[in-house]
């Protein structure tokens, strides 16, 4: 059989599989909160209402994907009359764009003798996290339990109100996958602090192109892109959306002070600021 009449068939094939697949997870996705798709279509409004508040904001995970995104979001949004940067290291932003943001470093290991740098907003953004492979089984949980723990009470003690974390889909404290029970005690303790409001997203995996992604990674990134764009998953987030939907989050006002955010949920909401 002609090679052009294999990969032709090749291709019918694929394409239906991710028709199915599509199909199937829009049967068992994430029921979304009624109130975010109520509130979204007066996005707009309740932004400038938010940006004449004079409210100011930090960031922790800058130089991380999710961060990078999230930082060009809060800028492009203008909602917030100042960003701080806090992290390990001072990122180079050379843009005009970048004039209300304030970059703090800080040690991590020693979180304690920077407190200054966590006083006086009033949200918090925290996208900081590592992997086991890159950092080893200690390494992850000091970094995405302990730093962001203690960046959490710090933040709180320094008169923060919100709290917006990015964690995972599956987060769940019982788990016996050390990602997800990392994952989800941190969520546990983190509302233990009793912040005014505390926002949860809980992205499935993350549509982004990472340079040290393994050919695994890369392979079911494709699919799961080639998914997305025919029925939004709770299997997979465009990192796009996880940043729109953070902001746009930011000026809603919910129904419970502590809320969860799924990955459908994250998806619709990041579609909200172009409605």
């Amino acid at each position: 059989m002609p090679l052009v009449k294999l990969l032709g068939k090749a291709t019918i094939l694929l394409t239906l599989s991710i028709v199915i697949v599509a199909v199937v997870l829009k049967c068992l996705d994430d029921p979304e909160p009624a109130h975010l798709t109520r509130m979204a279509s007066n996005l707009k409004i309740l932004e400038e209402n938010f940006r004449q508040m004079n409210k100011s904001c930090f960031l922790l995970g800058a130089s991380g994907e999710t961060g990078k995104v999230l930082l060009r979001e809060l800028l492009q949004r203008n909602i917030f009359s100042k960003i701080t940067l806090i992290g390990r290291r001072h990122l180079n932003l050379e843009d005009q764009a970048f004039e209300n943001v304030v970059q703090v470093v800080v040690d991590f290991e020693k979180l304690e003798d920077f407190a200054a740098a966590f006083q006086g907003h009033d949200v918090g953004y925290c996208c900081l996290g590592t992997t086991r492979a890159k950092s080893g089984a200690e390494g992850f949980v000091r970094v995405d339990h302990d730093y962001v723990l203690k960046s959490a009470e710090l933040a709180k003690a320094g008169g923060c109100t919100q709290f917006h974390l990015e964690s995972s889909r599956g987060a769940d404290k019982s788990s016996n996958f050390l990602y997800l029970k990392v994952k989800g005690q941190v969520e546990a303790d983190i509302q233990a602090l009793d912040f005014d409001r505390y926002a949860i997203y809980r992205p499935g995996v993350l549509l982004v192109d990472r340079q040290e992604s393994r050919p695994g990674e890369w392979i079911a990134r494709q699919f799961l892109s080639a998914v997305s764009a025919i029925y939004s998953t709770s299997m997979s987030t465009p990192i796009q959306t996880v940043a729109k939907a953070m902001v746009s989050n930011t000026v809603l006002q919910p129904e419970h002070k502590v809320e969860i955010l799924e990955s459908k949920a994250i998806n619709n909401l990041g579609k909200s600021d172009k409605k």
